[in-house]
């Protein structure tokens, strides 16, 4: 398994464990996460690009490699997820710059596993 599939792996358990100890609030953040990423006036990859270059400025290994996985998979490309980091790093500055060692991973890993170059 690679690096930036144990992440997600280590999310979801994460969230399992959390689920027993907290179902109500578990429950309604998932369904919060479920309403906001699906297709409306924005569809489903632009919405995963924009929560890929928001991982990227909150420094998030973790939610760099959900979206970056979730992006290729609503059909995004290679090209579009690093217009979307570069536009990260504007707003993010050279520490958000660093993370794209994170989405370059995460590309790498998740193309090959059935995600759009």
């Amino acid at each position: 398994m690679g690096e930036m599939k144990e992440s997600v792996d280590y999310v979801i358990s994460m969230m399992e464990e959390l689920s027993k100890h907290q179902p109500e609030t578990l429950r309604h953040f998932k369904a919060f996460m479920g309403s906001t990423l699906k297709e409306g006036v924005l569809d489903a990859k632009t919405k995963e690009l924009v929560a890929v270059g928001t991982a990227i400025t909150a420094r998030c290994k973790y939610c760099i490699a959900i979206h970056v996985e979730k992006a290729l998979k609503a059909g995004a490309t290679k090209e579009e997820i690093y217009e979307v980091a570069v536009v990260a790093i504007l707003m993010g500055g050279g520490p958000a710059m660093t993370y794209i060692v994170e989405v370059q991973k995460a590309i790498e890993e998740f193309s090959s596993t059935g995600g759009k170059q």
